[in-house]
C-alpha cells in the first residue's frame, strides 16, 4: 500500500515548497560530492528525491560533515538521513530503520586483543568519530575503554595511527579500506553494532512522522532502497529487516 499523502503531511514535510533534507557528508558509503557537477550522489540523495517526487516538490540537500552536526541542526531541516540513537530522539522522530550498517574494530600488528570482548578492558584506548552513531552507542556501552574522538571518520584513522591507539571503531566498509593500509592490522570478527540508518523529522511534526514510517516501510518492501544499494555498487551494507 502507497503512503497517503495528506495536505497535513505535506504542510509538515514541505513549508517552504521544497524538501530541505539534512545530509551527512561524513557517511561516504551513502552519499558523496560528484567530482565534475559538485552535485550530491549516492542512496540518501536517491531516497531523498523519491520522497520529493512523492511531495511534488524539490528537493534540496544540506550536507553536513558528520551526523552530529546532522542532528543539531534539525529545526532547518524537513527530513535527516542519519542513525537513529536514543540521544538524537528528544528533538527528532525517527522512522524504522532502511538500511544498517555493521560497525566493528581494528587493531594494529602485533596487538593482543584477538576478539570484541576483550576490547573493553583498562587501558584500552579507541579511536572514534565524535557523535557518529557507532560513538553513541560505545558511549553508552563501554565500561572500561576510553574514547579518543575526532571530528569525522578519516580523522579518527588519522588518530589512530598517530596516537598508536589500541583499537579503531568505524564501519566494516571503511575498516575493510584502512585495513588493507596498515600491513599486519587485522579487523576483529563480527560487529559490536549495526548502525540502523533512518529517516528523521522534527518531533513537532507528528503527521510526518507518521507518514515517513509508513514511506520507510514502502521502500523497502518495494526493492527501492536495495536498487538505490545497487546502483552505486555500495559494499558491506544491506536493507533492514
Amino acid at each position: 500500500m502507497t503512503a497517503r499523502m495528506t495536505p497535513a503531511v505535506k504542510a509538515e514535510l514541505a513549508p517552504t515548497g521544497k524538501l530541505r533534507v539534512g545530509v551527512n557528508l561524513g557517511n561516504f558509503l551513502l552519499v558523496a560530492k560528484d567530482p565534475a557537477s559538485g552535485e550530491l550522489r549516492g542512496v540518501v540523495p536517491d531516497l531523498a528525491q523519491e520522497l520529493a517526487n512523492r511531495l511534488g516538490v524539490p528537493v534540496e540537500l544540506t550536507g553536513h560533515p558528520g551526523a552530529g552536526q546532522v542532528a543539531d541542526s534539525f529545526a532547518t531541516w524537513d527530513v535527516g538521513f542519519i542513525g537513529a540513537e536514543p540521544a538524537r530522539a528528544k528533538d527528532i522522530a525517527f522512522t524504522p530503520a532502511y538500511l544498517e550498517i555493521p560497525a566493528t574494530y581494528l587493531v594494529p600488528a602485533g596487538s593482543a586483543i584477538r576478539t570484541l570482548d576483550e576490547v573493553d578492558r583498562p587501558g584500552v584506548r579507541i579511536a572514534t568519530a565524535a557523535r557518529s552513531a557507532y560513538d553513541l552507542y560505545l558511549s553508552r556501552t563501554l565500561k572500561h575503554a576510553q574514547l579518543v574522538r575526532a571530528e569525522g571518520i578519516p580523522a579518527s584513522y588519522e588518530l589512530f595511527v598517530n596516537e598508536k591507539l589500541d583499537v579503531l571503531s568505524g564501519l566494516l566498509p571503511r575498516l575493510s579500506a584502512d585495513v588493507a593500509k596498515l600491513p599486519g592490522a587485522r579487523i576483529l570478527e563480527g560487529r559490536f553494532t549495526a548502525v540502523q540508518q533512518a529517516i528523521g523529522t522534527p518531533k513537532t511534526r507528528t503527521a510526518a512522522a507518521a507518514y515517513l514510517l509508513e514511506f520507510v516501510a514502502e521502500i523497502k518492501a518495494s526493492g527501492t532502497v536495495a536498487a538505490a544499494i545497487a546502483r552505486h555498487g555500495v559494499k558491506g551494507v544491506s536493507v533492514a529487516t
